[in-house]
């Protein structure tokens, strides 16, 4: 525009602004086309700044005016372009719900969510209650050797109590362990009394294969060695354990031989109208912790042993061992 720009003209030049701007923002059809538009109509090199940049031409008292007018474009530009970015943003979100909706009556697809195997809930929870009394967790190796699967626990060679375990027996005076006592041996290799300590883990044995017997399953040991400790503790211990596990159901203690464990209990609780044994238990034999460097006089201990596999039966009802290692989802999905 020349220098003989009027005021009329400028505000005609807003009013034409102000239509066309309108008219570009409600046909706008995306984000992106309106932000194109926003910077076209009020950049720095936008449509607004170029007629403002004619006010130059105006006199003092008309260019009040004009700028009054030109910021009221502006803010109604602004607003115009907000709202039609929400409602762009609004029918965005409707075309993909629309276009994602999800058929609740369709059959379910995909892999069944799983959940925790009974032997695995079991364990768990007889953890939790050890750990409840004070014990911590010691683990050690599946892959054992002579001595610290049977020596070390008052078992030389050719005693008669092997014969108790029928071994897996590997190269190089290796073999499976049989129990996990071999744990709390080298728990204690390393660390002095007071000790109360559970060790779970797989166990092996040559059982021969029936409703009761399995030549893989489940063990979890119990060892406190304290000063003063007595049948008493022991007993005490065990009982709390089982009626918190059984709740009350009758408990007995029966006399039984451990080469480890000196006197030594089978315990049996009553269940379905039968005395079942589910724990075998003594005190630490003597020779056990002297071989171990530890003083007898001074420290005294208690052990005792139970099969996961036994405590989840009797739990669930369960009348043979096979079905916890048959992966049955008939009979998994029961639980």
């Amino acid at each position: 525009m020349n220098s003989t720009v009027s005021l009329q003209q400028l505000i005609d030049e807003l009013e034409a602004l102000e239509a066309e701007a309108a008219k570009n923002i409600d046909s706008a059809e995306d984000s992106k086309s309106l932000e194109i538009l926003r910077v076209g109509l009020l950049g720095k090199k936008g449509s607004l700044s170029k007629v403002l940049g004619e006010m130059k031409n105006l006199s003092s008292q008309e260019r009040p005016l004009i700028g009054q007018r030109a910021n009221a474009l502006k803010t109604q530009l602004q607003s115009l372009l907000k709202d039609r970015l929400e409602l762009l943003k609004t029918k965005s979100l409707e075309n993909m719900l629309l276009s994602q909706t999800i058929d609740v009556t369709a059959p379910p697809s995909g892999v069944k969510q799983g959940h925790q195997h009974p032997l695995i809930e079991i364990k768990n929870e007889i953890i939790d209650l050890f750990i409840g009394l004070g014990y911590g967790i010691a683990e050690g190796p599946e892959v054992e050797n002579d001595y610290y699967n049977f020596e070390a626990l008052n078992i030389p060679k050719d005693h008669p109590a092997r014969d108790m375990q029928d071994t897996f027996y590997l190269e190089q005076n290796h073999l499976l362990r049989t129990h996990t006592s071999p744990v709390q041996i080298r728990f204690l290799e390393n660390n002095q009394p007071p000790v109360r300590i559970i060790s779970p883990g797989r166990v092996y044995r040559r059982d021969a294969v029936d409703a009761t017997h399995s030549p893989v399953f489940h063990q979890i040991e119990v060892l406190a060695i304290d000063e003063g400790l007595d049948f008493s503790h022991l007993r005490g211990t065990v009982m709390a354990f089982l009626k918190a596990f059984f709740g009350d159901l009758p408990v007995r203690f029966r006399a039984s031989y451990f080469p480890f464990t000196e006197p030594s209990a089978e315990v049996d609780v009553q269940w379905r109208g039968k005395w079942l044994e589910v724990m075998g238990c003594g005190m630490v034999d003597p020779a056990v912790l002297e071989g171990l460097g530890i003083d007898s006089d001074r420290w005294t201990g208690f052990a005792a042993g139970l099969g996961v596999e036994r405590f989840c039966m009797v739990r669930h009802g369960i009348d043979d061992i096979r079905r916890l290692y048959t992966n049955d989802l008939r009979f998994l999905e029961q639980f």
